[in-house]
Order: C-alpha cells, then structure tokens, then sequence
C-alpha cells in the first residue's frame, strides 16, 4: 500500500438541508494543498440532500413482514450469520430482530432496491439507518459523479486549489486478486455490483479483503485497487460517529432503536470529511485542465 497522511476534518452534523458544499468548502480551508484528496461520505452528503426516508411512514407489504420475521431471524440468525462468521452480539441481535421497524425497513428496501438486497442483514443497497435520528434512513446518491464533480468545482473557485475527490460508503467491496466486486449498487465503474446478499454471503463467507467503496471520483482516473486504499484509508481515519449500526446508536444513547434525536447526533464527534495526501505527483498527468471544467448544474 502506498503511503498516504490523512487529516479528518470535524464538523457539526449535516441535518437536512444543510449546505454540504459550503461545509466542504469551509472544512478545508487552509488546510489541503494542489494534488490532495478530498474524500467524502456518501451518508453525510446524502442527509443534506434530504435524501432520506421516514420508515415510520412505510406500511410494510406481507413479504417485507415474512423477511422480518423468518429471513432475518432464522435464516441471518442462525445460519447465514454464523457462515459469514458474524460475532455473538450481532447474532443475537439478528434472532431478536425487530418485527414491526424491521418491517417497515425491509419494505423500504424492496421499494427502492430490490429483492436480491432486501434479503441482506443491513445497508441494503446502501441503504442505512446508523447515524440518523428516529426511524430515518438514508439512500443512496443516484447523481454521485456529478455531485464528486460539482465538489472538486468548488474547492477550485472558493479555494483556487486542484484536488481529487471521492465519494465514499461504508459498505465494502471485496477483492479476490484483481477482481474487485460489491453488493451495493452503482460503486465507481471498476468495481463489479452483482447478486446483493449473495455477493455479501460469498465476500464474507470466505474472508475475502473487504474495504470501503468508492462510489465516484472527480478529477483524476484511479486504478480500482488505488480507489480502494485511499476509501478505505479515510474510512478508518472517520471512524463510524454515533456507531456502526442502529443497535450501536440505541446502547451508546440508552434509548429504544427509534429514540435517537438530530440533537443526540450533534453531540458525537462526525468527520464527514477526510483529507489524504499521498504519493500522487504535483503534476500528475490525472490532473484536468481547470478551463475543461464542464458546467454542473444544481444538484
């Protein structure tokens, strides 16, 4: 692995609504130089968009409640977990599995990305309840290119700084050798999406390196395995805020799983945003002409 320095950039939480661009902007001011990366969470830009879904809203179809009751607990609880050699909590966890929010999740899941991900045990299709309040989730960005794009766009006319950026999710990607592949949808064009739990249940089945995955790159072409390092790198550097999943936020709150506020959120420590710089030449041939910038319209 190449080596690279990284510098999380704290800020306040990104509700809805929430300028992310000026956030951005105003994080790394001062702070970054020609050539660094700009790496970015997926989640926190898509909680500004207000790309988020209220479940408490959902009514959950019949097959959402069969998921719920017999996929996620039996299946998940006693079988595809331990093959996926899940730890004792998040057994556990999985056998007590929420009938009536798990539902409703589950609905949403299969409303926005399909049965192939609805039967994964989390982050279905990148969607994700950690790090929200009450019973919101966030989806995915459907337009990630254009937003990496109108990022690095930005930072050059507030800041008069050429840098990379990357979106990155949580969900991983797995490598078998050269082939590097993930069970949320639209990752960067390198890396293969296919079979939603299955492409997890094989991953993880057999222990295959798992990272973080880049979802868009705006300002140079990355090799998938470059890609990889560097969204992988700023995740650790992030860390996972108010926790890892909606159990983790419940326990670290002391409150039910639909009990943590926007208010509760801004007291925990985020980095929404990661510097990294690495061994990426000054004048490195990836770097595009500022005048080729094409117009990116509002987002």
């Amino acid at each position: 692995m190449a080596k690279y320095k990284a510098l999380g950039i704290v800020t306040t939480y990104w509700r809805p609504g929430r300028n992310y661009l000026e956030e951005i902007s105003e994080g790394v001011r001062g702070k970054i130089v020609d050539g660094d990366f700009v790496v970015v969470s997926e989640k926190a830009i898509s909680t500004a968009l207000n790309n988020i879904v209220n479940e408490s809203m959902v009514k959950p179809s019949l097959i959402a409640k069969l998921i719920a009751k017999y996929w996620m607990r039996i299946v998940w609880g006693y079988f595809l977990g331990s093959l996926c050699h899940f730890r004792k909590k998040l057994l556990h966890q999985l056998r007590e599995y929420p009938l009536k929010l798990g539902s409703c999740h589950k609905q949403v899941a299969l409303q926005y990305a399909g049965l192939l991900q609805a039967l994964m045990f989390g982050s279905e299709g990148g969607i994700d309840g950690s790090n929200l309040a009450y019973s919101y989730v966030s989806l995915p960005l459907n337009n990630a290119d254009l937003i990496a794009e109108k990022i690095r766009k930005q930072i050059w006319l507030r800041l008069r700084k050429k840098v990379f950026v990357i979106i990155v999710d949580t969900d991983k990607t797995y490598s078998f050798r050269n082939f590097h592949f993930t069970p949320r949808p639209k990752p960067i064009k390198s890396v293969h999406s296919f079979g939603g739990f299955i492409a997890y249940l094989i991953g993880r089945m057999f222990k295959l390196k798992r990272r973080a995955t880049p979802i868009a790159v705006a300002g140079c072409k990355l090799h998938a395995e470059k890609a990889l390092e560097i969204a992988d790198f700023a995740n650790r550097v992030r860390g996972f805020g108010a926790g890892t999943t909606v159990w983790d936020m419940a326990d670290k709150f002391k409150v039910k799983l639909t009990g943590v506020s926007w208010k509760m959120l801004e007291t925990v420590k985020h980095k929404p945003i990661v510097l990294i710089r690495g061994d990426v030449p000054r004048k490195s041939p990836f770097f595009e002409p500022m005048e080729n910038f094409r117009s990116v319209q509002d987002v």
